[in-house]
């Protein structure tokens, strides 16, 4: 195992900057899931670390080994590609063994590695047939086994599951949540699945554009996101987020007025500018339907709560969870997230509650300016990072 250290890195295709001045420490034996939308850089991360392409400025290390000048074989890294990337004519065996075989292994090492890896992904029974005859989970578990007989320093994942079905997605991302606690290897791993991300890492390194927006333990970014792209990018479904003015304070609440002209609150004292614009964010899961009357106050959840009353526009049955959609005054729109049956239904009026300590607020650039069971005013004692360029 060894870890990983980028310093100042920046990388750019033709006239496009793609990384921009990214340093990243990633541990020995931790596992560092890199998220963002497409195109902010997270696979090129990858092809620098492993070699397979050549950053423009910076170093980076693997150990305590400067590895710019080194090429990809001699780095001690493995990859595993979106695409699987298997050789057709070999069987399972060949696959795995190929490059044991390309280091001239003796042959009784290169049979017990690969029949420890087998047997470690549960693909034992499928060593001699070949790619064509093995569905998109096996093909998968073989691109793993085929990194896992090198003993690498560190595994790097580009998106390994996206090709698969929902179900074996699932069943493929336990089966790496135990690879992981069973290896113990340094791994870095892109996607953009949220579940995958919250499963597996030890650490979320979240990008946009080039830049590390914030780092931190998965429940370090989601529940004190440092912006609002963070917040809306990380959780299975969007934070709403929408404009707001301050009011002021009473007792130890500050009050904001909806564009709507409705007024919610926070359980915090805030001295904050009465010109200025704010928003204000509510995750979808923290969101209650109380009410199928918006004239009907007599719900003591609503008397305790924030309330917003608004119209149906969508309701979603999921099996396991429903999700409501609701158009507030002037055409706002908000989404409740439920982990029951959704009995409402299209058109209907209702009462959204949601705690003042749910509550997030930013300011008109989208730094967060608090959160729940966060200190007013930024995220310093809190652990994770913000790396994003000025």
């Amino acid at each position: 195992m060894a870890s990983i250290r980028l310093q100042g890195i920046s990388k750019s295709f033709k006239d496009s900057s793609i990384i921009r001045n990214v340093s990243l420490n990633i541990e020995d034996g931790q596992c560092t899931v890199l998220v963002g939308p497409s195109g902010c850089g997270k696979s090129t991360i990858l092809r620098l670390i492993c070699g397979l392409e050549d950053a423009d400025s910076g170093d980076i290390y693997i150990g305590d080994r400067l590895v710019n000048d080194v090429p990809p074989a001699s780095r001690g890294i493995a990859m595993v590609f979106q695409s699987y990337a298997l050789y057709p004519h070999m069987t399972v065996f060949e696959n795995m063994s190929f490059a044991l075989r390309v280091r001239k292994l003796k042959k009784d090492e290169i049979q017990k590695r690969v029949e420890d890896a087998a047997k470690i992904l549960k693909i034992d029974h499928l060593l001699q047939r070949k790619p064509k005859e093995l569905s998109g989970g096996q093909r998968q578990r073989v691109a793993i086994g085929r990194a896992i007989v090198r003993n690498p320093y560190a595994f790097l994942f580009d998106e390994p599951l996206s090709n698969l079905d929902y179900s074996l997605r699932c069943q493929m991302r336990y089966e790496l949540a135990k690879l992981k606690a069973q290896l113990k290897t340094t791994m870095v791993y892109v996607t953009h699945d949220q579940s995958e991300a919250m499963t597996l890492a030890d650490k979320i390194v979240v990008m946009r554009d080039g830049v590390v927006e914030q780092e931190g333990s998965p429940l370090e970014i989601f529940n004190f996101p440092v912006n609002t792209f963070v917040a809306q990018f990380i959780g299975s479904s969007k934070m709403n987020i929408f404009p707001v003015s301050f009011v002021g304070q009473r007792e130890n609440f500050s009050d904001f007025r909806l564009e709507t002209g409705e007024i919610v609150s926070i359980n915090k004292k805030l001295n904050l500018d009465k010109n200025a614009k704010y928003l204000f964010g509510i995750r979808p899961e923290d969101l209650d339907v109380v009410s199928q009357c918006a004239d009907n106050a007599e719900n003591s959840k609503e008397r305790s709560a924030n309330n917003l009353d608004g119209e149906i526009v969508l309701a979603e049955n999921l099996g396991g969870e429903g999700f409501v959609y609701v158009n507030l005054k002037d055409g706002y729109q908000i989404m409740s997230k439920s982990k029951k049956t959704v009995m409402e239904r299209v058109g209907e009026k209702i009462r959204l509650a949601f705690g003042y300590d749910r509550c997030y607020l930013f300011d008109e650039q989208g730094k967060t300016i608090c959160g729940i069971d966060s200190p007013a005013v930024g995220f310093g004692a809190i652990g994770s990072r913000t790396i994003a360029a000025k």
